[in-house]
């Protein structure tokens, strides 16, 4: 667990002014904490614009990562601002500059602009093949919605895009952020643009190399990197199914690569939602024109041969790393003395996962509820169980609370007011050797 020792740290903090121009420059400031496990950086950013200089800019909305306004890059990583606890990061510096890729327009704050434009290119929104009187009825259960299930949960924050570098070499790259969500509707059999929205993306996948950069930066965890690939699984398969709805011209379009927007046809498409377990046909030999469509049908036919005889090992690693279950693991709280009966004390957990060849570091804060019982702990999620907001202990109302949307939860976790839908979750505890443990999945 974190020291809760008063500590001071150098803060470093990109400067730029529009109307001086030039490249910027780093602004040093020296800030003490009393407790820098209860303080985020964008308390830092705060504290530093109240106190130090007023002139500093940042952008920040909803305190609690779900807006997505204050990503930034801290200690050359990307990350949200409000999300950061100032206890995790290591040294006794502090970098803090605005997102790669972005023009900035002062300090912190960059333009989004190109992020939003590459979103629309991208065909992202739906369009229904067929019009339906009532709402659909889409089960949780179901396998589409759990094939996008963690993808639902983008907040557009622009860390995948800062932290991709084929970003930076390929200008019509449509990034990781619009590719995630182009994945979501793919993924929908409702969808009638299913063909014209492949074409339009699958040109900005073959210009993903893999590195996993957004994967590892996402604030909500989502694997950008899965998606892409995804598409280019789909499209593979697509392009050689006997019968496939795609145009001779459509598939070329397809296995070129080239990312143009084909045409919708009078009719809607069939609904073509793919199974992970479908296998491929084999690929007949046709007469090759050219170096270029040999290359492109060697390569459909690579991905063919691996999706039908190692989709085990494309499964283990980019391609759905956050679909599969982890093992178990035991995460060590801190000393069970820390925690006096009868208290409710926020603690911070840290613990590696590894998802294929990919390894990270989780962060997450828990509510820990001491008993009167010695050795009766209850460990609590953080998160309110309506949209995912940080909650907060009220000590004078004893109760759980959620600024952002009202929820209030008793000290047992059980809801008392507003939308959330169930009780708190909680952890498997144990304690050993005079320590406070919890089970994360």
């Amino acid at each position: 667990m974190a020291s809760h020792a008063p500590k001071s740290r150098i803060i470093k903090v990109f400067r730029y002014d529009p109307a001086a121009g030039g490249p910027g420059h780093f602004d040093r400031f020296e800030l003490k904490t009393d407790d820098e496990s209860l303080t985020t950086i964008l308390d830092v950013l705060i504290r530093l614009q109240k106190t130090q200089d007023p002139s500093l800019a940042f952008r920040y909305a909803c305190r609690v990562s779900m807006c997505g306004s204050c990503g930034m890059v801290i200690n050359g990583r990307e990350a949200l601002a409000c999300k950061t606890i100032l206890a995790d990061l290591k040294g006794d510096e502090v970098t803090i500059r605005p997102l790669n890729h972005f023009p900035v327009v002062k300090d912190l704050v960059v333009d989004m602009e190109p992020f939003f434009r590459k979103y629309e290119e991208g065909l992202t929104y739906f369009h229904a093949a067929r019009e339906l009187s009532e709402p659909a009825l889409i089960r949780p259960d179901s396998r589409e919605r759990q094939v996008i299930e963690s993808s639902t949960e983008c907040i557009a924050c622009g860390c995948c895009v800062s932290s991709c570098t084929m970003a930076n070499w390929h200008k019509d790259y449509l990034g990781p952020a619009a590719l995630n969500r182009v994945f979501t509707l793919l993924a929908d059999s409702r969808d009638g643009l299913h063909e014209e929205r492949l074409a339009r993306s699958l040109g900005s996948c073959y210009h993903c190399r893999t590195e996993l950069n957004c994967t590892e930066v996402c604030p909500k965890e989502i694997s950008a990197t899965r998606a892409i690939k995804y598409i280019q699984m789909l499209a593979a398969k697509e392009a050689m199914k006997p019968g496939s709805t795609i145009r001779s011209d459509q598939r070329d379009t397809l296995r070129q690569g080239v990312p143009k927007l084909i045409p919708p046809q009078s009719t809607a498409p069939a609904a073509l939602t793919p199974e992970p377990e479908d296998l491929l046909p084999a690929v007949p030999s046709p007469a090759l024109a050219s170096r270029r469509e040999f290359l492109s049908r060697t390569t459909l036919g690579i991905a063919a041969i691996t999706i039908a005889f190692l989709g085990s090992v494309l499964a283990a690693t980019a391609l759905a790393p956050t679909l599969r279950k982890r093992p178990e693991t035991w995460v060590d709280v801190g000393k069970a003395e820390d925690f006096p009966a009868g208290s409710v004390k926020t603690a911070q957990i840290s613990y590696p996962v590894k998802d294929g060849f990919y390894e990270s570091t989780v962060n997450k804060p828990v509510f820990v509820s001491h008993q009167a019982n010695p050795d009766q702990f209850t460990v609590f999620n953080s998160r309110c169980t309506h949209l995912g907001c940080m909650l907060r202990w009220d000590d004078g109302k004893n109760l759980f609370i959620c600024d952002c949307h009202g929820g209030q939860f008793k000290p047992d976790g059980v809801v008392k007011a507003g939308p959330p839908p169930r009780n708190m979750d909680r952890y498997l505890t144990m304690v050993k050797d005079g320590h406070l443990f919890v089970q994360e999945a």
